[in-house]
């Protein structure tokens, strides 16, 4: 299971790497193309802003699984260890709502986008709405097995910035 676990969040990485790689060549591509020769890649901006749209949720599933989403400590850091845990099973489970309610409008966008197109690249919208749907996924079943491995007391900290959790 960690293989796997190892194999999905490298191959999001590898993801935002080609994304923001792709983002960067249309929007310099076709900078280059309207100053140096007065025309431009049509499909380049609506590309680019698929791009980082994906770019933002997929980086804030690799953001939860390091543990590099802002938060506020000054409780957690004056709070007990049992304190500790309880905050840390509220706050992931309130994540945890919030995938929910994420998951369920991403839903309904997703059918009332599956007929609107993008303009130039003939795109279903559903694919710039449907990115929430993986996040959504990934981020909750990341905050539920947290929740739950606080409440058990099988995890007695926050995870450290590289995603460590202590068991």
């Amino acid at each position: 299971m960690k293989h796997l676990d190892r194999l999905f969040f490298r191959a999001i990485d590898i993801a935002l790497v080609l994304l923001l790689a792709a983002m960067t060549l249309m929007v310099f591509g076709n900078v280059v193309l309207r100053y140096g020769f007065g025309s431009g890649l049509d499909f380049s901006e609506e590309m680019s802003r698929f791009c980082f749209v994906w770019m933002i949720f997929l980086g804030s599933i690799a953001a939860m699984r390091r543990n590099l989403h802002m938060g506020f400590d000054m409780v957690m850091v004056s709070a007990g260890p049992k304190a500790r845990r309880v905050l840390l099973t509220l706050a992931n489970a309130l994540i945890l709502g919030c995938c929910l309610l994420l998951l369920a409008g991403t839903l309904m966008q997703w059918h009332v986008n599956a007929t609107n197109i993008a303009p130039v690249t003939g795109m279903p919208m559903s694919w710039l709405f449907g990115v929430a749907l993986p996040m959504s996924l990934a981020v909750g079943l990341m905050a539920g097995w947290r929740m739950i491995g606080y409440a058990t007391g099988r995890l007695t900290d926050a995870p450290t910035p590289h995603g460590e959790l202590h068991e």
